[in-house]
């Protein structure tokens, strides 16, 4: 059964029809509902699909959960799923799902299906997160909608008791939580070497032979400053595991807990990896994209124009032409090599590795 007649509550409906379930939909307004969903689907009052199923999904909001307390005698002894999402993180004291199974203490609630999306419920599991986090109190009923959700094409995961709801309602509502301190990182030494860069190329030729430079800030000083935040970057990538090794060796056990400066900072390593991989990647797009410039095309024919005032035949200077090949060489190698270990630390792809081959790539 599905209570509910919004854009989840029909995303439901198509997939566990699709997965092979007989589906009754309850809604306050079947006759103008009806046509919303897939016609294998029952559509029809709240009081009647309650009647029909066992396993009863409630995609409403926690605001209208009271208003089925008069189906209180039908519904006990059922499965309640609650499928809900705050607008913000806590919002309420507590969950909405342990809020449910307050209104309705004879029937045994379950929260899951909430960190999946409408569109992926539509779509299938193929397109999206496949994990379905499930908790609740009762091991047979998290059992029965584990076993539902694997027909659907997902993965359940069991969270535990009905006390991690709240947990489980909080995360469609995080933001990059274990990126903030990684890519604050990365956006202040870019600012760091961003403004060295600027004073550098730009404002010390102004002031010292009145030249205007403004025209490389866009690409040439943007392009010095992030190898430098990359390699920056990757060397706060590895110096913590050393830092942690010295301490173990200093204490000489390996259980003695590390500082928290330095647990957050072994935690959010893959970030920090990924953010200079990501640096790396951008300068070399910038770096192609240099002969392209306007300014750099004026720069050419003013050099071709002096040296045909010159007479001059040739330019050619083998040491620096040598130098170039030989940086943009190892440029590239670098760059495969970081790609790499970046490609090797998702889950995906270390998941597929031993620990001895993990090591060896490093």
């Amino acid at each position: 059964g599905v209570l509910g007649s919004g854009d989840f509550a029909r995303s439901l409906a198509v997939r566990l029809v699709c997965s092979g379930f007989k589906v009754v939909v309850g809604s306050r307004n079947p006759k103008r509902k009806a046509s919303l969903f897939p016609a294998a689907a029952e559509v029809t009052f709240q009081a009647e699909a309650v009647k029909k199923a066992d396993v009863i999904f409630v995609a409403i909001f926690r605001e209208h959960y009271s208003t089925l307390c008069d189906l209180a005698d039908v519904l006990a002894g059922k499965i309640l799923v609650d499928v809900s999402n705050n607008t913000e993180i806590n919002h309420h004291k507590e969950s909405n799902a342990e809020y449910l199974a307050s209104l309705f203490p004879a029937c045994t609630v379950v929260k899951a299906f909430n960190v999946v999306s409408a569109w992926t419920l539509q779509s299938g599991a193929r397109d999206g997160n496949k994990q379905v986090l499930i908790c609740s109190n009762n091991q047979e009923a998290k059992r029965t909608i584990a076993e539902i959700a694997q027909v659907m094409g997902f993965t359940p995961v069991d969270m535990g008791c009905m006390s991690s709801a709240c947990e489980i309602e909080n995360i469609p509502l995080r933001l990059l939580p274990a990126w903030k301190i990684p890519i604050f990182l990365a956006l202040g030494l870019f600012l760091c070497f961003f403004t060295y860069n600027l004073i550098r190329q730009v404002i010390h030729p102004y002031i010292r032979e009145q030249k205007n430079k403004l025209y490389k800030i866009p690409i040439e000083v943007v392009n010095t400053t992030l190898p430098c935040v990359s390699y920056v970057m990757l060397s706060l990538v590895y110096l913590p595991g050393v830092l942690a090794a010295c301490s173990q060796l200093y204490y000489g056990t390996k259980y003695r807990r590390f500082p928290d400066w330095l647990d957050q900072w072994l935690q959010h390593r893959k970030q920090i990896g990924l953010l200079s991989f990501f640096c790396a990647a951008l300068h070399a797009v910038y770096s192609l994209c240099l002969p392209l410039r306007r300014s750099h095309r004026y720069l050419l024919i003013e050099t071709a124009v002096k040296q045909a005032v010159e007479k001059k035949m040739t330019i050619w200077v083998e040491e620096e032409v040598w130098r170039m090949e030989i940086y943009i060489s190892v440029g590239i190698i670098a760059l495969g090599l970081l790609s790499l270990l970046a490609i090797t630390s998702l889950p995906s792809i270390a998941n597929s590795l031993n620990w001895r081959e993990f090591s060896f790539i490093q």
